[in-house]
């Protein structure tokens, strides 16, 4: 049958046997609604349909005459069309200032994500490179001779992977691990998530009941895992408890569960307190976004013994529970209500400057678009909303997603982020906003980092015009050896690579470093891989060694900004006995 072209607004569609189907920029919104799943048919009741039309290259964004990029002004979630101005080719060039590369590894992770986390053991320190399909485990006590000493599913190469992985069938994996030291067990503890699949199983909730169903009857567990770390590799680990984050059904067994399941890497310092992402049952649907049912907020467990991790409270923010009133009148009063694009709700733990149990009073959480949150932890199980910092609507992409807390004991101050989620620039750029909350009841965005530009030898003149995805990741995790150092932030950054921001002045930022690595030749990755560029770094703050994790492998790096790398064992051990 030969498709027929219609408009409507903006968008063009193609229509195949009475269905219309979204342009090939894939704009995910729905023409033919089919939703059957009872909450999702409250949270879609709730609006009318006010997704985004999908922009003209060239015309409704891209580059002005004065060689900068005019970002579109609202996109769709997905489709990455190409604009007037971009290369017609992968960028083979790298650039640096102020950072040398120490060593490149390939093939150690897969291009799409990594959770990075280090521990030492017996005069070694070892790095735990993961996601839901792979694990690998480097020695990296010279980070100059890395070595791989543990790996599990599949290595990526110019073939694609080397294992067939099937997100909706797969039923165990290792989510985003935390690893901490445990004074009651006297040994390394780690606590990995597990979620409902995230990627490559739904693409539009408001199209695809049976898809909903499967996954409000996930065959993974929604929640984590407590594991006692007898040796460094998973094989030495011991399983010593499993927990739902189901509040409803606390009980439920595996098919059966409600709610998220834990999101990214437990917020856990190895003391009593721990701060999870997780939405505690299937009413926490108030949000836009097309392909996750869920708007997650937090949850407080007691893991005085890690075998035994107690329940203690759920925090929920306005606006996240469909069939409550006074949630759905704060989802309305938001003006992403009703666009099918935005995230609502956290997607990591809530960030602390310090730990409750050194002292640690204030927690930020990062919702999405529901903005973001601060919370006076006085009383550590039951988090008081303080503040709330709003924002104008920007999307595609996600909003309010990371906050770096590493300035805040010094200055007052915060960065705090969403990511680009479209490649090509397909959406509005997303700053890092400088946050002053010395005032944690009235924080306030007084500044944003400068964003990246290309070196003037560059071939190009905006980092839009690269290719693949461009803006700010993250800025590392919440356990970095060391934690932070006053007056620098580096951020993974895309298709910028690594930069590194010097804040002293946190009001007055800077770019003070970057190293921005060649793309791969389809000799070493496929293309389609390209887009994610630079998508994750973790810092070595004790051994002033700075890891990017890049499509093709990882970059262990040094600067003059942090000082002289260690390449051996740090002087501190790793995760801190306390």
């Amino acid at each position: 049958m030969t498709p027929r072209i219609i408009a409507i607004g903006c968008s063009v569609l193609a229509l195949t046997a009475g269905v219309a189907q979204a342009a090939d920029w894939g704009s995910k919104v729905p023409t033919e609604i089919n939703i059957t799943d009872p909450y999702l048919k409250q949270w879609n009741a709730l609006t009318y349909d006010k997704a985004p039309p999908a922009p003209e290259p060239g015309k409704d964004y891209g580059m002005s005459e004065d060689g900068t990029f005019k970002a579109p002004r609202a996109t769709p979630l997905g489709g990455s069309p190409a604009f007037p101005g971009q290369l017609e080719v992968w960028d083979d060039k790298s650039y640096s200032q102020n950072v040398e590369e120490i060593a490149f590894y390939p093939h150690v992770s897969s291009p799409w994500h990594a959770w990075p986390d280090v521990a030492d053991f017996d005069g070694k320190r070892y790095m735990y490179v993961h996601d839901r399909d792979y694990m690998r485990v480097l020695d990296i006590t010279d980070p100059a001779k890395a070595k791989i000493v543990y790996s599990k599913g599949g290595v990526w190469g110019p073939e694609g992977s080397s294992e067939d992985w099937d997100a909706k069938t797969v039923q165990d994996y290792f989510g985003g691990i935390t690893i901490a030291w445990s004074a009651k067990l006297q040994k390394n503890v780690v606590v990995a998530s597990y979620e409902i699949g995230r990627f490559g199983i739904l693409d539009n909730k408001r199209t695809q009941p049976d898809i909903v169903e499967s996954l409000r009857k996930y065959n993974s567990l929604k929640g984590f895992k407590v594991y006692e770390m007898n040796g460094p590799t998973p094989d030495d680990w011991k399983l010593i408890a499993t927990r739902t984050t189901d509040r409803k059904n606390p009980d439920a067994a595996i098919g059966q569960q409600e709610g998220s399941g834990s999101l990214d890497a437990p917020a856990w310092f190895g003391g009593k307190y721990m701060y999870l992402s997780a939405a505690p049952d299937d009413s926490y649907a108030l949000t836009e976004y097309p392909d996750y049912l869920h708007s997650p907020g937090y949850q407080v467990w007691d893991m005085s013994d890690p075998a035994n991790p107690v329940f203690v409270s759920q925090v929920t923010v306005p606006g996240q529970v469909v069939g409550d009133k006074a949630s759905e009148d704060a989802y309305l009063m938001n003006p992403r209500a009703g666009n099918r694009t935005s995230w609502m709700g956290s997607r990591m733990p809530p960030f602390l400057p310090t730990p409750v149990e050194k002292g640690g009073k204030i927690a930020f959480g990062a919702m999405g678009g529901l903005g973001l949150y601060t919370f006076d932890l006085s009383n550590p199980d039951r988090p008081e909303i303080k503040g709330h910092v709003e924002t104008a609507p920007s999307f595609a992409g996600t909003e309010f997603d990371n906050v770096d807390t590493s300035q805040y004991a010094r200055t007052g101050y915060v960065f705090a982020n969403g990511y680009p989620m479209n490649s090509n620039c397909y959406e509005p750029y997303k700053d890092v906003l400088v946050i002053d909350a010395k005032d944690v009841a009235a924080p306030k965005v007084v500044a944003t980092l400068p964003r990246p530009a290309p070196p003037k030898d560059a071939k190009f003149t905006d980092f839009c015009q690269r290719k693949g995805s461009f803006g700010p990741k993250r800025s590392g995790t919440t356990h970095q050896p060391g934690h932070g150092r006053d007056g620098v932030v580096p951020y993974a950054f895309y298709n910028a690579g690594l930069q590194i921001f010097d804040v002293k002045d946190p009001a007055q930022p800077k770019i003070s470093g970057y190293f921005v690595p060649r793309f791969p030749t389809t000799s070493e990755m496929p293309d389609y891989t390209f887009d994610n560029a630079s998508f994750a770094v973790f810092t070595e703050y004790d051994r002033n060694i700075i890891w990017l994790f890049s499509v093709g492998g990882v970059h262990a790096l040094k600067t003059p900004l942090l000082g002289e790398p260690k390449m051996g064992m740090s002087d501190q051990v790793w995760p801190p006995r306390n």
